[in-house]
């Protein structure tokens, strides 16, 4: 496969509160991607285990044992498929400490290469989960990729950090569904992630839940930041997008994004 080259599967459907079906469905997209050649298949945030809040009250009584079953199963396949695996599900903690609301990075060893925490969770969701506090990243055939999951989307402060270490690519898994119908996040969510695409040059690939009311389809943004290529929100479904490092897009801020992160305010570069 040429250098520069990353073929992504982003994987949509309605996660819910049952592991097995979960489990299932991750399984049947998983052979859709490699069918179609993907390099990594991407899933949505807590799309194994379930989102505490939203598919059950709370993580009370959690078959933690079932999960970790379930899991095995989903790294032997990824083995037998040579893909790359983005999975989003819950981690335990020990002793009394909340779990983690994570993104698995399985490799097409089988093996879980890294885990990245959801670094940012709402005000609703410490009531389940505890905060992570570090940044993954990974390169496959040359393109740089890190993770992140949803809420972490609101803040700036995140991107600026992996574009200054050379990120190309973001993985970023979502879970906005079982709501009640349009809200704020049916015209902010994807807008503000095409924004962190263009204002710093990076490919995206969102993963959301499609379980209903979803207010928007999982999205693939180029560069300059625009949807390529979006799935119908409310509908299970998977798109093959690909990342060429080759291609240049239109990036005005390009001769000025560095030294505006600098503090240098104005095209004239001086500090205010």
């Amino acid at each position: 496969m040429a250098a520069g080259i990353l073929k992504i599967a982003t994987c949509q459907f309605a996660v819910s509160g049952s592991i097995r079906r979960n489990a299932l469905q991750i399984c049947r997209y998983l052979e859709r991607a490699a069918r179609a050649k993907a390099h990594i298949a991407h899933f949505p945030e807590c799309a194994l285990s379930g989102y505490a809040g939203a598919d059950f009250d709370s993580l009370e009584g959690f078959d933690w044992q079932l999960l970790k079953e379930q899991t095995l199963e989903i790294m032997s396949v990824a083995k037998k498929l040579g893909v790359w695996v983005v999975l989003g599900s819950t981690h335990r903690l020990t002793g009394a400490n909340k779990p983690h609301n994570s993104l698995y990075l399985i490799n097409p060893a089988g093996k879980i290469a890294d885990r990245y925490d959801k670094r940012f969770c709402m005000a609703d969701e410490l009531e389940h989960y505890t905060p992570g506090k570090r940044f993954v990243y990974f390169s496959i055939n040359g393109v740089k990729c890190s993770l992140l999951i949803c809420f972490d989307v609101r803040f700036p402060e995140i991107y600026r950090h992996l574009y200054k270490r050379k990120v190309d690519c973001i993985l970023q898994s979502f879970y906005n569904a079982r709501q009640k119908g349009p809200s704020v996040h049916s015209h902010i969510i994807r807008q503000t992630m095409q924004c962190r695409a263009a204002t710093n040059y990076f490919w995206v690939s969102m993963a959301n839940s499609s379980g209903y009311y979803s207010p928007y389809g999982s999205c693939f943004i180029s560069p300059d930041g625009k949807i390529v290529k979006q799935l119908k929100r409310n509908c299970a479904g998977i798109m093959i997008n690909t990342v060429d490092l080759k291609k240049e897009f239109y990036d005005p801020m390009g001769p000025f994004r560095d030294t505006a992160m600098s503090g240098k305010l104005g095209s004239s570069g001086r500090k205010d």
